[in-house]
Protein backbone atom coordinates (compact mmCIF):
# COMPACT_ATOMS: atom_id res chain seq x y z
CA UNK A 1 0.00 0.00 0.00
CA UNK A 2 1.16 3.47 -0.81
CA UNK A 3 2.32 6.12 1.80
CA UNK A 4 -0.33 8.15 2.64
CA UNK A 5 0.00 12.13 2.56
CA UNK A 6 -1.15 14.77 4.82
CA UNK A 7 -3.15 17.43 4.03
CA UNK A 8 -3.71 20.42 5.91
CA UNK A 9 -5.68 24.26 5.02
CA UNK A 10 -3.98 27.04 5.76
CA UNK A 11 -6.60 29.82 6.09
CA UNK A 12 -4.32 32.57 7.17
CA UNK A 13 -5.20 34.99 4.45
CA UNK A 14 -8.57 33.66 2.77
CA UNK A 15 -9.99 37.08 3.24
CA UNK A 16 -6.42 39.02 1.98
CA UNK A 17 -5.62 40.44 -0.74
CA UNK A 18 -8.61 40.45 -2.95
CA UNK A 19 -9.91 36.46 -2.42
CA UNK A 20 -12.82 37.53 -0.81
CA UNK A 21 -14.45 39.22 -3.71
CA UNK A 22 -14.06 36.89 -6.15
CA UNK A 23 -16.62 35.05 -7.63
CA UNK A 24 -17.45 31.31 -5.29
CA UNK A 25 -16.37 33.50 -2.13
CA UNK A 26 -19.25 34.17 0.36
CA UNK A 27 -21.89 36.85 -0.18
CA UNK A 28 -23.39 38.26 2.93
CA UNK A 29 -20.33 37.43 5.36
CA UNK A 30 -17.15 39.47 6.33
CA UNK A 31 -14.15 38.17 7.86
CA UNK A 32 -14.18 37.56 10.71
CA UNK A 33 -18.06 35.89 10.97
CA UNK A 34 -17.45 32.98 12.77
CA UNK A 35 -20.46 31.13 11.26
CA UNK A 36 -17.88 31.09 7.99
CA UNK A 37 -15.41 29.56 9.60
CA UNK A 38 -17.86 26.75 11.00
CA UNK A 39 -18.64 25.94 7.80
CA UNK A 40 -15.38 25.61 6.46
CA UNK A 41 -14.41 23.65 9.74
CA UNK A 42 -16.97 21.11 8.92
CA UNK A 43 -16.40 20.48 5.04
CA UNK A 44 -12.49 20.15 6.07
CA UNK A 45 -13.47 17.36 8.50
CA UNK A 46 -15.93 15.69 6.06
CA UNK A 47 -12.85 15.79 3.90
CA UNK A 48 -11.26 14.15 6.83
CA UNK A 49 -7.91 16.36 6.33
CA UNK A 50 -5.27 16.71 9.55
CA UNK A 51 -5.97 20.14 10.35
CA UNK A 52 -6.33 23.46 9.61
CA UNK A 53 -3.98 26.48 10.16
CA UNK A 54 -4.17 30.18 11.00
CA UNK A 55 -0.83 32.07 10.45
CA UNK A 56 -0.65 35.59 12.13
CA UNK A 57 0.65 39.14 12.17
CA UNK A 58 0.35 41.69 15.20
CA UNK A 59 0.66 44.73 13.17
CA UNK A 60 -0.81 46.76 10.03
CA UNK A 61 1.88 46.37 7.21
CA UNK A 62 3.23 49.71 7.11
CA UNK A 63 6.20 49.03 5.03
CA UNK A 64 5.58 50.34 1.89
CA UNK A 65 5.74 54.07 1.61
CA UNK A 66 6.23 54.00 5.69
CA UNK A 67 2.22 54.17 6.16
CA UNK A 68 -0.69 51.86 6.48
CA UNK A 69 -2.83 52.74 3.79
CA UNK A 70 -1.79 50.33 1.23
CA UNK A 71 -2.39 47.45 3.36
CA UNK A 72 -6.01 48.58 4.86
CA UNK A 73 -7.33 50.12 1.45
CA UNK A 74 -6.21 46.72 -0.65
CA UNK A 75 -6.66 44.12 2.57
CA UNK A 76 -2.98 43.55 2.44
CA UNK A 77 -2.43 41.53 5.76
CA UNK A 78 -5.15 42.97 7.16
CA UNK A 79 -7.30 42.82 8.84
CA UNK A 80 -6.71 40.00 11.45
CA UNK A 81 -7.52 38.62 14.71
CA UNK A 82 -6.44 36.59 17.44
CA UNK A 83 -7.73 33.09 16.42
CA UNK A 84 -7.39 31.22 19.58
CA UNK A 85 -10.82 32.00 20.87
CA UNK A 86 -12.21 31.50 17.51
CA UNK A 87 -10.42 27.84 17.76
CA UNK A 88 -11.98 27.42 21.58
CA UNK A 89 -15.42 27.50 19.76
CA UNK A 90 -15.11 25.90 16.40
CA UNK A 91 -13.60 23.10 18.81
CA UNK A 92 -17.01 22.85 20.24
CA UNK A 93 -18.71 21.91 16.37
CA UNK A 94 -16.02 19.43 15.04
CA UNK A 95 -14.69 16.12 16.47
CA UNK A 96 -11.17 15.30 14.59
CA UNK A 97 -9.85 18.02 12.68
CA UNK A 98 -6.72 19.92 14.35
CA UNK A 99 -5.87 23.36 14.71
CA UNK A 100 -2.91 24.95 14.17
CA UNK A 101 -2.29 28.40 15.83
CA UNK A 102 0.73 30.92 15.69
CA UNK A 103 2.46 33.14 18.07
CA UNK A 104 5.79 34.87 18.29
CA UNK A 105 8.83 33.69 19.99
CA UNK A 106 10.25 37.37 19.27
CA UNK A 107 7.62 39.25 20.99
CA UNK A 108 5.65 36.29 23.61
CA UNK A 109 6.96 35.63 26.58
CA UNK A 110 7.06 31.58 26.68
CA UNK A 111 4.80 30.97 29.95
CA UNK A 112 2.20 33.22 28.47
CA UNK A 113 2.46 31.12 25.50
CA UNK A 114 2.62 27.52 26.99
CA UNK A 115 -0.55 27.90 29.59
CA UNK A 116 -2.12 29.41 26.60
CA UNK A 117 -1.33 26.20 24.36
CA UNK A 118 -1.85 23.63 27.16
CA UNK A 119 -5.46 25.65 27.85
CA UNK A 120 -6.54 24.98 24.02
CA UNK A 121 -5.26 21.73 23.93
CA UNK A 122 -7.61 21.08 26.54
CA UNK A 123 -10.27 22.19 25.17
CA UNK A 124 -9.92 20.77 21.93
CA UNK A 125 -9.29 17.40 23.42
CA UNK A 126 -5.90 17.44 22.00
CA UNK A 127 -6.14 18.50 18.53
CA UNK A 128 -3.72 21.44 18.87
CA UNK A 129 -0.51 22.49 17.27
CA UNK A 130 1.99 25.38 18.20
CA UNK A 131 3.85 27.19 14.95
CA UNK A 132 6.52 29.25 16.67
CA UNK A 133 7.41 32.14 14.44
CA UNK A 134 10.70 34.06 14.75
CA UNK A 135 9.11 37.60 13.69
CA UNK A 136 10.64 39.35 11.13
CA UNK A 137 8.10 42.61 9.95
CA UNK A 138 8.66 46.13 11.45
CA UNK A 139 4.89 46.72 11.61
CA UNK A 140 4.94 43.87 14.28
CA UNK A 141 7.63 45.10 16.15
CA UNK A 142 6.75 48.41 17.01
CA UNK A 143 3.98 47.46 18.68
CA UNK A 144 5.81 45.59 21.03
CA UNK A 145 8.08 48.12 22.03
CA UNK A 146 11.14 47.43 19.60
CA UNK A 147 12.21 50.28 17.13
CA UNK A 148 14.55 48.07 15.20
CA UNK A 149 14.37 44.26 14.42
CA UNK A 150 16.41 42.13 16.26
CA UNK A 151 19.05 40.53 14.01
CA UNK A 152 18.35 37.14 12.48
CA UNK A 153 20.43 35.05 14.96
CA UNK A 154 19.46 36.09 17.47
CA UNK A 155 15.78 35.84 16.60
CA UNK A 156 16.33 32.18 16.21
CA UNK A 157 18.17 31.79 19.31
CA UNK A 158 15.52 33.73 21.29
CA UNK A 159 12.92 31.21 19.72
CA UNK A 160 14.73 28.09 20.58
CA UNK A 161 15.33 29.50 24.28
CA UNK A 162 11.62 29.89 23.74
CA UNK A 163 10.52 26.67 22.98
CA UNK A 164 13.05 25.01 25.22
CA UNK A 165 10.99 26.98 27.89
CA UNK A 166 7.65 25.97 26.90
CA UNK A 167 8.73 22.22 26.69
CA UNK A 168 10.41 22.79 30.20
CA UNK A 169 7.12 24.00 31.80
CA UNK A 170 4.98 21.21 29.75
CA UNK A 171 7.07 18.45 31.30
CA UNK A 172 7.11 19.97 34.96
CA UNK A 173 3.48 18.72 35.80
CA UNK A 174 3.24 14.97 34.82
CA UNK A 175 0.21 13.62 33.03
CA UNK A 176 -0.78 11.22 35.88
CA UNK A 177 0.00 14.08 38.84
CA UNK A 178 -3.98 15.28 39.82
CA UNK A 179 -5.66 12.55 41.79
CA UNK A 180 -8.69 14.49 42.84
CA UNK A 181 -8.64 12.09 45.76
CA UNK A 182 -12.61 12.71 47.70
CA UNK A 183 -11.42 10.34 50.59
CA UNK A 184 -8.59 12.35 51.45
CA UNK A 185 -9.10 15.24 49.48
CA UNK A 186 -5.48 15.82 47.76
CA UNK A 187 -5.79 17.15 44.73
CA UNK A 188 -2.26 16.32 43.02
CA UNK A 189 1.11 15.12 44.48
CA UNK A 190 3.12 17.31 45.41
CA UNK A 191 6.08 15.22 43.62
CA UNK A 192 4.49 14.89 40.25
CA UNK A 193 4.98 18.82 39.88
CA UNK A 194 8.29 20.64 39.93
CA UNK A 195 9.41 23.92 39.25
CA UNK A 196 11.50 24.67 36.08
CA UNK A 197 14.39 27.07 37.16
CA UNK A 198 15.11 28.43 33.92
CA UNK A 199 17.48 31.15 33.52
CA UNK A 200 18.74 31.76 30.04
CA UNK A 201 20.20 34.43 27.67
CA UNK A 202 16.60 36.41 26.84
CA UNK A 203 14.17 34.29 30.02
CA UNK A 204 14.21 33.63 33.00
CA UNK A 205 11.12 31.64 34.65
CA UNK A 206 10.31 29.74 37.64
CA UNK A 207 7.73 27.55 37.01
CA UNK A 208 5.97 24.87 37.23
CA UNK A 209 2.79 25.22 34.61
CA UNK A 210 0.14 25.96 37.54
CA UNK A 211 -2.56 23.95 35.27
CA UNK A 212 -3.59 20.73 34.56
CA UNK A 213 -1.83 18.58 31.86
CA UNK A 214 -3.48 18.59 28.82
CA UNK A 215 -4.64 15.42 26.48
CA UNK A 216 -1.13 15.29 24.63
CA UNK A 217 0.96 17.03 27.34
CA UNK A 218 2.45 19.37 24.57
CA UNK A 219 0.93 20.42 21.26
CA UNK A 220 2.46 19.72 17.71
CA UNK A 221 4.99 21.92 17.23
CA UNK A 222 5.22 23.69 13.71
CA UNK A 223 8.23 25.36 12.79
CA UNK A 224 8.45 27.13 9.50
CA UNK A 225 12.47 27.74 8.90
CA UNK A 226 14.12 27.30 5.10
CA UNK A 227 17.48 29.33 5.18
CA UNK A 228 20.24 27.21 7.18
CA UNK A 229 19.74 28.69 10.03
CA UNK A 230 16.11 27.89 10.41
CA UNK A 231 16.14 24.03 9.42
CA UNK A 232 18.90 23.87 12.39
CA UNK A 233 16.11 25.36 14.36
CA UNK A 234 13.13 23.14 13.34
CA UNK A 235 15.69 20.33 13.83
CA UNK A 236 15.70 20.91 17.20
CA UNK A 237 12.19 20.48 18.35
CA UNK A 238 9.67 21.09 15.38
CA UNK A 239 7.23 17.52 15.13
CA UNK A 240 6.45 19.20 11.87
CA UNK A 241 8.16 21.41 9.22
CA UNK A 242 6.26 23.86 7.04
CA UNK A 243 8.26 24.03 4.10
CA UNK A 244 7.88 27.00 1.43
CA UNK A 245 10.09 25.47 -1.63
CA UNK A 246 8.05 24.83 -4.52
CA UNK A 247 9.97 22.99 -7.27
CA UNK A 248 11.02 19.32 -6.38
CA UNK A 249 14.41 19.92 -7.11
CA UNK A 250 14.24 22.13 -4.14
CA UNK A 251 11.80 20.53 -1.85
CA UNK A 252 14.53 17.53 -2.12
CA UNK A 253 17.23 19.44 -0.95
CA UNK A 254 15.37 20.80 1.95
CA UNK A 255 14.56 17.79 2.67
CA UNK A 256 18.49 16.36 2.91
CA UNK A 257 19.32 19.45 4.95
CA UNK A 258 16.71 18.56 7.54
CA UNK A 259 16.98 15.38 8.13
CA UNK A 260 21.00 15.65 7.96
CA UNK A 261 20.24 18.22 10.49
CA UNK A 262 17.83 15.68 12.83
CA UNK A 263 20.43 12.76 12.49
CA UNK A 264 23.22 15.95 14.18
CA UNK A 265 20.63 16.01 17.00
CA UNK A 266 19.28 12.58 17.50
CA UNK A 267 16.27 12.43 16.04
CA UNK A 268 14.88 10.24 13.63
CA UNK A 269 14.48 11.81 10.17
CA UNK A 270 11.34 9.38 9.21
CA UNK A 271 9.09 10.81 12.19
CA UNK A 272 9.64 14.81 11.20
CA UNK A 273 7.81 15.36 8.20
CA UNK A 274 7.42 18.21 5.57
CA UNK A 275 4.09 20.16 4.72
CA UNK A 276 4.86 22.00 1.47
CA UNK A 277 3.37 25.20 1.00
CA UNK A 278 0.86 24.37 -2.16
CA UNK A 279 -1.94 27.06 -3.54
CA UNK A 280 -4.15 24.71 -5.70
CA UNK A 281 -7.29 25.22 -7.75
CA UNK A 282 -9.26 22.04 -8.72
CA UNK A 283 -11.52 22.01 -11.36
CA UNK A 284 -14.02 19.61 -13.12
CA UNK A 285 -12.05 19.97 -16.30
CA UNK A 286 -8.18 21.49 -17.07
CA UNK A 287 -9.92 24.43 -18.75
CA UNK A 288 -12.18 25.19 -15.82
CA UNK A 289 -9.51 25.49 -13.25
CA UNK A 290 -7.04 27.26 -15.75
CA UNK A 291 -9.64 29.58 -16.19
CA UNK A 292 -10.39 30.66 -12.33
CA UNK A 293 -6.23 30.70 -12.05
CA UNK A 294 -6.50 33.50 -14.45
CA UNK A 295 -8.85 35.24 -12.57
CA UNK A 296 -5.24 35.83 -10.33
CA UNK A 297 -4.14 38.57 -12.94
CA UNK A 298 -5.98 41.12 -11.85
CA UNK A 299 -6.28 40.20 -7.95
CA UNK A 300 -4.31 43.22 -6.91
CA UNK A 301 -2.94 46.52 -8.66
CA UNK A 302 0.57 47.27 -8.72
CA UNK A 303 0.54 49.35 -5.57
CA UNK A 304 -1.28 46.46 -3.66
CA UNK A 305 0.63 44.11 -5.02
CA UNK A 306 4.15 46.11 -3.96
CA UNK A 307 2.81 47.07 -0.44
CA UNK A 308 2.28 43.27 -0.04
CA UNK A 309 5.35 42.10 -1.11
CA UNK A 310 7.27 44.73 0.62
CA UNK A 311 5.77 43.85 3.73
CA UNK A 312 6.97 39.93 3.27
CA UNK A 313 11.35 41.39 3.02
CA UNK A 314 10.64 44.20 4.74
CA UNK A 315 11.92 46.76 2.14
CA UNK A 316 10.23 49.61 1.22
CA UNK A 317 9.46 49.53 -2.65
CA UNK A 318 7.87 52.71 -2.45
CA UNK A 319 11.62 53.93 -2.42
CA UNK A 320 13.07 52.29 -5.22
CA UNK A 321 15.67 54.05 -8.01
CA UNK A 322 14.35 54.31 -11.21
CA UNK A 323 16.50 51.25 -12.61
CA UNK A 324 18.55 48.70 -10.66
CA UNK A 325 19.58 45.13 -10.73
CA UNK A 326 17.90 42.15 -8.77
CA UNK A 327 20.96 41.50 -7.46
CA UNK A 328 21.80 45.51 -6.03
CA UNK A 329 17.92 45.14 -4.36
CA UNK A 330 18.59 42.11 -2.88
CA UNK A 331 21.82 43.16 -1.04
CA UNK A 332 20.14 46.58 0.01
CA UNK A 333 17.43 43.96 1.61
CA UNK A 334 19.53 41.56 3.49
CA UNK A 335 21.64 44.55 4.66
CA UNK A 336 18.64 46.14 6.68
CA UNK A 337 17.99 42.48 8.33
CA UNK A 338 14.77 42.11 6.48
CA UNK A 339 14.37 38.71 4.33
CA UNK A 340 14.85 38.20 0.27
CA UNK A 341 11.97 35.93 0.51
CA UNK A 342 10.13 35.72 -2.99
CA UNK A 343 13.05 37.22 -5.17
CA UNK A 344 14.09 33.49 -6.73
CA UNK A 345 10.60 34.01 -9.09
CA UNK A 346 11.73 37.62 -9.94
CA UNK A 347 15.43 35.96 -10.73
CA UNK A 348 13.96 33.28 -12.73
CA UNK A 349 11.71 35.34 -14.80
CA UNK A 350 14.16 38.14 -15.29
CA UNK A 351 17.91 37.26 -14.53
CA UNK A 352 19.84 38.51 -11.59
CA UNK A 353 22.48 40.87 -13.19
CA UNK A 354 19.13 42.51 -15.44
CA UNK A 355 18.33 45.90 -15.26
CA UNK A 356 14.89 46.71 -14.39
CA UNK A 357 13.02 50.21 -14.36
CA UNK A 358 10.74 50.39 -11.16
CA UNK A 359 7.36 50.38 -13.62
CA UNK A 360 8.62 46.69 -14.90
CA UNK A 361 9.25 45.85 -11.68
CA UNK A 362 6.03 46.57 -10.03
CA UNK A 363 4.28 45.20 -13.48
CA UNK A 364 6.02 41.51 -12.31
CA UNK A 365 4.94 41.80 -8.64
CA UNK A 366 1.56 40.67 -9.00
CA UNK A 367 2.75 37.21 -9.99
CA UNK A 368 5.33 37.28 -6.92
CA UNK A 369 1.95 38.65 -4.50
CA UNK A 370 -0.73 36.37 -5.48
CA UNK A 371 1.42 33.56 -5.76
CA UNK A 372 0.21 32.34 -9.46
CA UNK A 373 3.14 31.23 -10.82
CA UNK A 374 3.16 28.77 -8.23
CA UNK A 375 -0.23 27.75 -8.60
CA UNK A 376 -1.22 24.22 -9.26
CA UNK A 377 -4.47 23.94 -11.38
CA UNK A 378 -6.51 21.42 -13.17
CA UNK A 379 -9.05 18.28 -12.85
CA UNK A 380 -8.86 16.18 -9.89
CA UNK A 381 -6.65 13.44 -11.48
CA UNK A 382 -4.18 16.06 -12.71
CA UNK A 383 -3.60 17.81 -9.12
CA UNK A 384 -3.26 14.24 -7.92
CA UNK A 385 -0.60 13.18 -10.22
CA UNK A 386 1.20 16.30 -8.96
CA UNK A 387 1.07 15.35 -5.35
CA UNK A 388 1.82 12.03 -5.94
CA UNK A 389 5.35 13.21 -8.15
CA UNK A 390 6.10 15.62 -5.13
CA UNK A 391 5.45 13.27 -2.49
CA UNK A 392 7.39 10.14 -3.63
CA UNK A 393 10.20 13.23 -5.01
CA UNK A 394 10.61 14.29 -1.35
CA UNK A 395 10.64 11.00 0.36
CA UNK A 396 7.45 10.22 1.37
CA UNK A 397 7.07 12.11 4.77
CA UNK A 398 4.89 14.65 5.43
CA UNK A 399 2.41 15.67 3.01
CA UNK A 400 0.77 19.55 2.15
CA UNK A 401 -0.30 23.07 3.26
CA UNK A 402 -3.37 24.23 1.10
CA UNK A 403 -2.41 27.56 1.88
CA UNK A 404 -5.05 30.19 1.76
CA UNK A 405 -7.66 28.95 -1.06
CA UNK A 406 -8.22 31.53 -4.07
CA UNK A 407 -11.43 31.67 -2.97
CA UNK A 408 -13.53 30.03 0.15
CA UNK A 409 -15.67 28.34 0.33
CA UNK A 410 -15.44 27.45 -3.07
CA UNK A 411 -11.60 26.16 -3.15
CA UNK A 412 -11.99 24.02 -0.21
CA UNK A 413 -15.24 22.51 -1.32
CA UNK A 414 -13.44 21.91 -4.71
CA UNK A 415 -10.65 19.85 -2.26
CA UNK A 416 -12.89 17.76 -0.33
CA UNK A 417 -15.77 17.48 -3.42
CA UNK A 418 -12.99 16.41 -6.05
CA UNK A 419 -9.18 16.37 -4.83
CA UNK A 420 -10.03 13.98 -1.82
CA UNK A 421 -12.02 11.42 -3.51
CA UNK A 422 -8.74 11.02 -6.18
CA UNK A 423 -6.30 10.94 -3.59
CA UNK A 424 -8.53 8.33 -1.54
CA UNK A 425 -8.79 6.02 -4.99
CA UNK A 426 -5.13 5.64 -4.96
CA UNK A 427 -4.84 5.16 -1.28
CA UNK A 428 -3.17 8.27 -1.04
CA UNK A 429 -5.30 9.38 1.81
CA UNK A 430 -7.30 8.54 4.84
CA UNK A 431 -10.72 7.42 4.27
CA UNK A 432 -11.52 7.97 8.02
CA UNK A 433 -9.78 9.09 11.39
CA UNK A 434 -7.38 7.25 13.65
CA UNK A 435 -6.93 7.93 17.38
CA UNK A 436 -8.65 10.62 19.29
CA UNK A 437 -5.38 13.19 18.94
CA UNK A 438 -3.52 15.59 16.92
CA UNK A 439 -0.18 13.72 17.25
CA UNK A 440 -2.63 10.72 16.15
CA UNK A 441 -3.42 12.31 13.26
CA UNK A 442 -0.22 13.28 11.87
CA UNK A 443 1.81 10.01 12.99
CA UNK A 444 3.77 12.46 15.22
CA UNK A 445 5.43 10.62 18.49
CA UNK A 446 3.97 11.53 21.59
CA UNK A 447 5.44 14.06 23.79
CA UNK A 448 8.50 12.38 26.13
Amino acid sequence: MPYQMSLALDLSFSHHQGRWRLPGSWEGRTFPDLRMYTELLLAAERGCLDMVFFGDGSGIPSTYGDSIDAAVEWGIGYPRQDMSPFIAALAQQTQHIGFGLTYSSTFMHPFYVARLLNSLDLVTQGRMAFNVVASSRGADAANYGFDALMDHDARYRRMEEFVTVCQELWRSVDQDAFVWDRETGMVAEPGRIRPIDHAGEFFQVKGPLNSVPSPQQAPVLIQAGGSPRGIRASSTFADVVFGGAFDNGDRAKHRAALDEALLEQGRDPSRVGILWDLQLIVGETTDDALRRKQQLADLLPPEAAAAQFANNTGYDFAKLPSRFTLTELTAEVVAKQASPMGFRDLVNEHGADAELSREEFFESLWKVATGYEHTVAGSAAEVADYLEESYEATGSRGGFMVAHPQVTPRDLIDVVGLLVPELQRRGRFRTRYDGTTLRDTLGVPAFA
